[in-house]
């Protein structure tokens, strides 16, 4: 692979900002969905490129909607900032209908216009049942939020959308998401130890790409010639700590797949007798649990994981 030695070579066009980002996630089209959520058409396989991740976030998720329920409560509200495609906001609000919640409001937002009416889109059967309001609108992270204070049950910020906006933002950022959350927030970001990504599709895809520590963005230029400049910023465990803690009581702090992707088998490089077996996937397992949470392990994984609650619990709704 080529070394881009020279930022030179970038026109001034490619300056990472939110119009940047979200026309990079919009060109990315289907193949974005597919690379990040794997198939729309089965909300639960997790078979993608994060299948250990995605099934440990859901795991997360899906017992903050039990624990919801089952202290009798018949509604719900879930916020979803940076939603993309919507799908894992379809995956909530399908499985707080088979909980029992007889009112659900659900809100997602991107900057990506593309994602947005894709959500739409595969979002629009589920939309239409009784009880069920989900919406899906095209919204800075940055502005302010349209929902009253303490207004949602569950907030989200998944899978690398704090990693695009400016550091800078990132306080007020979640200062807002705070204000609106009686609840539980949940996000997941990449990590500064994490394995190399050009977020929008697999590296496969790129020619060549260079994160910039530094000025915090990636450069891409991707196998079909588009070149692209996203907001890039890797975080720390314990930056993300500090960050949550201006404005909620974190509940858990954990890396994503330290282990499972270094090892998947991966057809382009690892021969097809190399074995994948149970007991392997289950060491790997093991090994997830004991080191996630390590210090010295932490900042390596995929993603990491950080679950908070609203600091003033008096504000829930009963």
């Amino acid at each position: 692979m080529r070394a881009l030695a020279k930022t030179r070579h970038w026109p001034a066009t490619v300056e990472p900002s939110s119009a940047s980002t979200a026309s990079a996630y919009d060109r990315a089209g289907d193949n974005y969905l597919a690379y990040a959520d794997g198939d729309p058409r089965q909300l639960y396989a997790f078979t993608g490129c994060y299948a250990y991740g995605d099934r440990r976030l859901w795991s997360t998720l899906d017992a903050r909607l039990v624990a919801h329920r089952a202290s009798g409560a018949t509604s719900i509200s879930i916020l979803d900032a940076g939603c993309g495609p919507g799908t894992w906001l379809r995956r909530l609000v399908v499985r707080a209908r088979a909980l029992g919640f007889t009112e659900i409001t659900a809100r997602g937002f991107d900057v990506a216009q593309e994602q947005v009416l894709r959500a739409r889109r595969l979002s629009a059967d589920l939309a239409a049942l009784p009880g069920v309001e989900l919406r899906f609108d095209v919204a800075d992270l940055t502005e302010t939020l349209p929902e009253a204070d303490a207004g949602v049950d569950l907030s989200l910020c998944l899978y690398c959308v704090l990693n695009h906006v400016p550091v800078g933002a990132l306080t007020d950022i979640v200062a807002e998401l705070a204000r609106v959350t009686r609840g539980h927030f949940v996000t997941t970001v990449r990590a500064v130890g994490s394995a190399p990504t050009i977020y929008v599709d697999g590296v496969d895809q790129a020619r060549q790409f260079r994160q910039d520590h530094q000025a915090g963005r990636v450069f891409v230029e991707m196998r079909d010639g588009r070149r692209i400049a996203i907001g890039s910023h890797l975080f720390g465990a314990a930056e993300l700590r500090q960050l949550a803690e201006g404005h909620f009581d974190v509940d858990d702090l954990r890396g994503l797949d330290l282990f499972h992707g270094r090892f998947a088998p991966d057809p382009r490089w690892n021969p097809a007798t190399l074995e994948d077996s149970d007991g392997f996937r289950s060491e790997l397992a093991r090994l997830e649990e004991r080191y996630g949470a390590d210090p010295a392990f932490i900042d390596h994984a995929t993603h990491l994981l950080l679950v908070a609650r609203a600091r003033d619990t008096g504000r829930r709704a009963h």
